[in-house]
């Protein structure tokens, strides 16, 4: 082999070297190019539709592309996210989804798909902390009333919720485990169920959300004892936090997006960047606080780390409960 041949052959391998990280450039620097699409793995009208629709319409005034929002629900947000996971790692499928994705990486049994490897985090959206009620006519009016109560009438108290395996099971799990009391779950077909069995008196406690309780809370219909968050609730601040009384108890309905793994990092760097930024914006501030949920936003890494602290806490919390889901 001539001496040219071997200097052409290098030239060639350190020109290749670059283009990785030249068509990474570009791809961000036209980025988005066409339209997208938002998978909200849930029904119309709840919470993250609603945010989803709103962050969609303020991509189009950012970054000039249609980000359209497409409700792929069933088997608790699973299917949607299936879809984001299967995609095409090219920035254009993107998931807006709960905390039950980190709870169906150990409650579902074959969900087709690891959160962990096939997705990558985008930014952590919005907080959503859930708040324990109780009936009027239950004499508890701190948590530390509740807790006594319990241990005086061990499994006597019933809690309601959304649903075996929802947030607000896992929740009523989660105190049960942190507090060491028993308690009787009752599981509901939904958040309207469940509400109208707190009111009525059929069940004595429930974990909820904070916009959903707050009409019932003016109206006496229930009594609020703690926020079930690490942090204080600018919607309630006079409650304070289970975590206060229960190191690391944390039940965050959060709302976050993920884009399908393998998609460049520039392209996730700039969808992050963009949802801090509209994060800042008062509109959006607005609509996400009047959704009961509060802005948040962060950085691919930050919300990559918390989902894995999410899907363990999780994977304890069901394993020690046995929590089963058919």
């Amino acid at each position: 082999m001539s001496k040219t041949h071997v200097a052409f052959e290098r030239l060639a391998v350190t020109l290749l070297a670059f283009v990785p990280v030249f068509a990474s450039d570009v791809s961000a620097q036209n980025y988005p190019s066409r339209a997208g699409r938002i998978i909200v793995p849930f029904q119309p009208g709840g919470g993250a539709d609603i945010q989803a629709r709103i962050l969609g319409k303020k991509f189009y005034e950012s970054m000039g592309q249609t980000f359209v929002v497409d409700n792929r629900s069933g088997a608790g947000g699973t299917i949607g996210a299936e879809i984001v996971a299967k995609a095409q790692p090219d920035g254009y499928t993107l998931l807006f989804s709960t905390a039950s994705l980190a709870v169906n990486a150990t409650l579902q049994k074959k969900p087709g798909f690891d959160p962990l490897k096939d997705l990558a985090p985008v930014s952590w959206f919005s907080s959503a902390p859930l708040v324990l009620v109780v009936h009027p006519s239950v004499p508890a009016r701190t948590v530390k009333d509740l807790v006594a109560l319990a241990r005086q009438n061990r499994g006597k108290l019933n809690a309601g919720s959304n649903g075996s395996g929802t947030t607000s099971h896992l929740a009523i799990e989660m105190f049960k485990q942190y507090a060491g009391v028993s308690v009787t779950h009752v599981p509901y077909k939904g958040g309207g169920p469940a509400a109208q069995a707190i009111m009525a008196g059929e069940v004595d406690m429930r974990f909820t959300g904070q916009l959903a309780v707050l009409p019932h809370l003016k109206a006496g219909r229930v009594r609020p004892l703690a926020i079930a968050s690490t942090r204080k609730s600018s919607i309630m601040p006079e409650l304070p936090t289970l975590d206060s009384m229960y190191p690391g108890f944390d039940a965050d309905n959060w709302y976050a997006m993920f884009i399908t793994a393998g998609t460049p990092k520039d392209v996730i760097a700039k969808l992050s960047t963009e949802i801090v930024k509209v994060l800042q914006v008062p509109d959006m501030r607005e609509a996400i606080t009047k959704d009961g949920a509060e802005p948040v936003g962060s950085t691919p890494a930050e919300l990559g780390a918390y989902f894995r602290r999410e899907v363990e806490k999780y994977a304890k919390v069901i394993r020690a409960a046995n929590v089963q889901v058919e």
